[in-house]
């Protein structure tokens, strides 16, 4: 069957298509990919639900690597709204 892997930086991306067994994990199409989880990419996803290697795929699943956040997305709101107020 066929999956996608797919990994993002801020300004470009790589995606990957690689053939595996009918009931192959996420860890066998990082292998196929020869992707793997590091400092850089810590998480995985399938259609942006959070996954693990051992997570089993379907065919056309897309495998998303995921960074870390940079921030807190609770006090990038916050911080939104303070650059939003009149002084």
């Amino acid at each position: 069957m066929q999956v996608q892997l797919v990994r993002a930086w801020p300004e470009r991306h790589e995606a990957v298509v690689v053939d595996v067994a009918a009931a192959a994990d996420i860890a066998a199409a990082l292998a196929a990919a020869g992707w793997q989880l590091d400092a850089e990419f810590v998480a995985l996803a399938v259609f942006g639900q959070a996954a693990t290697p051992a997570t089993r795929l379907h065919p056309g699943d897309r495998i998303e690597l995921l960074r870390p956040l940079q921030i807190d997305p609770k006090q990038a709101r916050r911080l939104r709204a303070q650059r939003g107020k009149p002084r």
